[in-house]
């Protein structure tokens, strides 16, 4: 909300690519691209029951990605028709954002009811067709999930509100005012704020009390206290399960809970001791009382129990667990995993590494030795970019080099130890487009915040298949507008291009799938007193050691690769992937760079 493996014999010699120019090399000899109808293979991924270690995860936002039948909408079936592309990209697993039947006050995370299809996506018939042609297709198809909040057009919440006795009325967070009285509804019971803006307390005159919304005024909370909610949502989860889905993406999680006495959060300072403001104008609160609270982790063991039931011979593979966990440091990161007796999620979001939001190299640099020696034997899970979030353009670019800093954040992603999840679009570099005049924002979070706060359309606009009038998304009018970049920027002029942002997810893909070190290997960053240039080693037992190195500036740079106590002596490098224009080092200790530039090499 926010703002989230296949089999193969690896042969020392003859499984070692060698990737240059178009980047696709075996052993001295040019090898053909992957053939479409196949896809990567991976060793370490020989058991279903950890196909999730070394996936690659593709967010899908389905308003956004296909509409098959010309309404301007994207929807299911348009996903289904996608797949062979998602396919031959390389991807494990989609997660999809919501596709519940629903208002769309939030776009989808304002669900009114867990167990069906709105039928602007399409019809449970056509979810369990994608299901199973993304099956055929070695790709799992993850569920949002969201427990924080319903809709306040959910059944649930319709009899909650209906009267103070309802039997549904402590499914929500009902409270009376402060100085409430038989005439007067006093104020709201603290100075909780919503994420989107002003208090979270919503007066409800029928039944004369306040209450609580994390989100929306739409979206009411749920009162997690009460034993019946975490039967109810044991029960969707099933319902999904039995569906052959291959796990769930937990929204906003760590909101689940709130402090039961009800005190007020504190308020955040600025150096001169004022409060700081945030984008709606109110008050930045500490958020200590309603966020990442002790109560979430025994809901958590609960689910991952529920989910694990269908680990079994009827339903094989693991079903994965993922969680949006946008948390203060790695020691909160490594609880979301829960102890060994007790698990919780496979894969909470390390929000850390991706979310620095500026090239800082020492930062990043530090976050992903946090998650290579904090999170004891548990898989990160790298992310950068999702639907809650402007565009990696937009956060890391400089409107001079952003292909090549999307390059630099692309190898970070997938050249990195663990799971690697990314957002449509990103693999085209896709950019950032929100809209100019308030008059065309979609998302109510612009409309409440223009003009500081634009809203997210701008991150959520219609993939962009090919320079026709609509980017190949519909055949009707767009839902959001297209972006006029994607007459260059498209899928159908990247597969013609031999440098292009996709030629280079599928080589780094490839890679990640297909060399020892990069599925199974630790990471071990070098030359650590680099400021300007970000390099690590992935290592293996049995296999040869790979390096990589990512200049986060735009000047030219030389690397020494044997500076950092690491043990390297200086080696000749076997190039396995680099920039368009980059150079083959001769030795480890001399490795350079071009602006902005890649270099993946074997140690020879």
């Amino acid at each position: 909300m926010h703002w989230t493996k296949r089999i193969i014999t690896t042969i020392a010699s003859c499984a070692l690519i060698l990737f240059s120019g178009p980047w696709a090399q075996i052993a001295g000899g040019q090898t053909p691209p992957v053939k479409p109808g196949t896809r990567p293979s991976s060793s370490s991924s020989a058991s279903m029951q950890d196909w999730w270690k070394n996936a690659v995860i593709y967010e899908i936002y389905p308003r956004s990605f296909q509409d098959s039948n010309g309404d301007g909408i994207g929807d299911l079936n348009g996903i289904t028709d996608r797949l062979d592309y998602l396919r031959d990209l390389g991807v494990d697993a989609i997660w999809l954002t919501p596709v519940y039947p629903s208002p769309q006050v939030d776009f989808g995370y304002d669900i009114s009811d867990y167990k069906n299809i709105d039928p602007q996506y399409g019809t449970l018939a056509d979810f369990d067709r994608l299901v199973a042609e993304a099956g055929k297709r070695n790709i799992r198809i993850i569920m949002d999930m969201v427990m924080n909040h319903t809709s306040d057009k959910h059944e649930w919440f319709i009899q909650s509100q209906s009267s103070r006795d309802n039997p549904y009325r402590d499914w929500y967070m009902w409270h009376d005012g402060k100085g409430q009285t038989a005439t007067d509804k006093g104020v709201p019971p603290n100075n909780w704020q919503s994420v989107f803006g002003h208090s979270a307390w919503q007066w409800d005159e029928k039944t004369r009390q306040y209450y609580y919304h994390k989100f929306y005024i739409q979206q009411p909370d749920l009162n997690w206290y009460n034993p019946k909610v975490h039967q109810a949502f044991e029960d969707i989860l099933r319902f999904w399960l039995k569906r052959g889905v291959g796990g769930f993406r937990f929204d906003a999680i760590t909101t689940l809970y709130e402090d039961p006495g009800m005190a007020d959060e504190g308020v955040v300072m600025d150096k001169d001791g004022k409060p700081k403001i945030n984008a709606y104008g109110d008050p930045q609160l500490d958020g200590s009382k309603t966020d990442n609270l002790p109560g979430l982790h025994p809901v958590m063991q609960e689910m991952r129990a529920t989910s694990d039931e269908f680990n079994s011979n009827k339903f094989p593979g693991e079903r994965v667990l993922i969680g949006e966990t946008y948390l203060p440091n790695i020691e909160e990161l490594k609880k979301m995993y829960g102890p060994v007796d007790k698990p919780e999620f496979q894969l909470p979001m390390d929000t850390q590494v991706g979310f620095i939001n500026k090239l800082d190299v020492t930062a990043f640099r530090s976050k992903l030795i946090d998650a290579e020696t904090h999170l004891s034997a548990n898989i990160p899970l790298i992310v950068f970019d999702n639907h809650d979030n402007p565009r990696l353009d937009a956060r890391y670019g400089d409107g001079v080099h952003d292909t090549e800093i999307e390059r630099v954040i692309s190898t970070i992603l997938f050249a990195s130890r663990g799971t690697s999840l990314f957002y449509y679009g990103d693999e085209i570099g896709m950019k950032t487009t929100p809209p100019t005049r308030k008059a065309d924002v979609k998302d109510p979070i612009g409309v409440t915040g223009w003009p500081k706060e634009k809203g997210r359309d701008g991150e959520r606009t219609p993939m962009q298949w090919n320079a026709s009038k609509n980017a190949g998304f519909t055949t009707g009018t767009p839902w959001l507008p297209v972006p006029p970049n994607s007459a260059t920027i498209n899928v159908k002029a990247a597969e013609a291009n031999p440098d292009s942002m996709l030629a280079w997810y599928k080589s780094l893909i490839l890679l990640k799938k297909t060399n020892p070190a990069f599925e199974q290997g630790a990471n071990l960053m070098l030359d650590t007193d680099n400021t300007k240039v970000l390099s690590w080693m992935r290592q293996a037992q049995g296999a040869p050691q790979v390096v990589v190195s990512v200049n986060f500036t735009a000047d030219p740079q030389l690397v020494n690769l044997t500076a950092s106590g690491a043990g390297l002596e200086p080696a000749h490098l076997k190039t396995l992937l680099k920039s368009p224009g980059g150079v083959d080092p001769v030795s480890l200790d001399r490795v350079a760079l071009g602006p902005f530039g890649v270099y993946i090499g074997e140690v020879q």
